[in-house]
């Protein structure tokens, strides 16, 4: 008895604690970090919800990038950093990605808390003005009458763009050759250059382009139009492919062993900052749809996805560089 009462005791005094942490914190400034460099849509989006974040929870939240490695080296830094509270990672969704192709010094779901998915935004598959191809079924009519002869450009191997190539050529049943870049700027600039006939590559950075007449944009690749861009349909409805989708979420992840309270909070202020209304317009100009979802739901898609890409990557047959 006096044993049962001690676990009493001791699990009172850890609810107490933990109450306390949460009515504390923050208490010092928060690092959010960015597993990709300055300027590309995680960089952008983090940078659109940093101050109304910051406002929401009375601290300052600075910013730090740390590109490479298709998000590893930045998820990597946050891994080893202290579960206190005072470290997040903002990543895309070749979070789901890296662990098929590479061998990594962590484990995204053990290493790794999920705290909110905050936006998510599509790949845009668009072709060279040169193109004969004003739709994507007429796309696919071209790869099929030429196999292996088009090609697509990308920001890299195993990237989502990459990934939205190949599942397109296994939903589409056509030939098309990878051309993989270090980055989505190279591969844009090649494009526009000629050299490339098809780009697939974030929303955001290949929108613009396409608004311009240098690119013609001929699906998004998510279930849903871009409502920065809803004249462009979707790879499912385009094509008549109800399962296709490749959805370029980014999202914020804690250390493993973060406390709950901590995690709880930072959602809600995730949740709160991405309705808040100048912050979801700036999203949706980004092409990024605002979503704030819990910790528990944001598991579920990295569980998802983790599944389906490893179908994907092994039926394409897809290797790590």
């Amino acid at each position: 008895m006096a044993a049962f009462w001690k676990c009493v005791t001791l699990a009172l005094l850890l609810a107490s604690a933990e109450s306390t942490l949460a009515q504390q914190y923050p208490a010092k400034p928060i690092r959010l970090v960015v597993s990709f460099p300055p300027g590309g849509a995680v960089d952008i989006i983090t940078r659109i919800v940093q101050p109304a974040l910051s406002a929401g929870l009375g601290q300052a939240v600075f910013i730090e990038n740390r590109g490479g490695a298709g998000g590893a080296i930045g998820s990597e830094a946050v891994v080893r950093s202290a579960p206190d509270g005072y470290t997040f990672l903002v990543t895309l969704s070749s979070h789901s990605i890296n662990p098929i192709l590479y061998r990594l010094n962590y484990d995204v779901e053990r290493d790794l808390a999920p705290v909110s998915l905050i936006a998510s935004m599509p790949q845009l598959i668009a072709v060279h003005p040169k193109v004969p191809a004003k739709t994507l079924h007429e796309l696919v009519a071209l790869a099929k009458a030429r196999p292996g002869y088009y090609s697509y450009a990308t920001p890299g191997n195993g990237t989502p763009g990459h990934i939205a190539g190949e599942l397109l050529k296994i939903g589409a049943g056509i030939d098309l050759v990878h051309v993989p870049y270090k980055g989505g700027g190279p591969a844009l600039a090649d494009t526009l250059a000629g050299h490339v006939p098809v780009l697939i590559l974030t929303a955001p950075a290949g929108l613009p382009s396409s608004h311009s007449g240098k690119l013609r944009a001929l699906a998004v690749t998510t279930l849903k139009r871009s409502p920065a861009a809803p004249e462009v349909p979707t790879v499912a409805e385009a094509l008549d492919l109800p399962d296709y989708e490749v959805d370029s979420w980014i999202a914020l992840f804690a250390p493993a062993k973060t406390p709950e309270p901590i995690i709880a909070r930072m959602y809600r202020e995730v949740a709160r900052v991405v309705q808040v209304p100048e912050v979801r317009q700036k999203l949706i100009e980004q092409t990024a749809d605002p979503v704030g979802s819990t910790p528990q739901e944001l598991q579920q898609i990295v569980k998802r996805d983790l599944r389906r890409w490893a179908d994907v990557i092994g039926k394409a047959g897809i290797k790590g560089d």
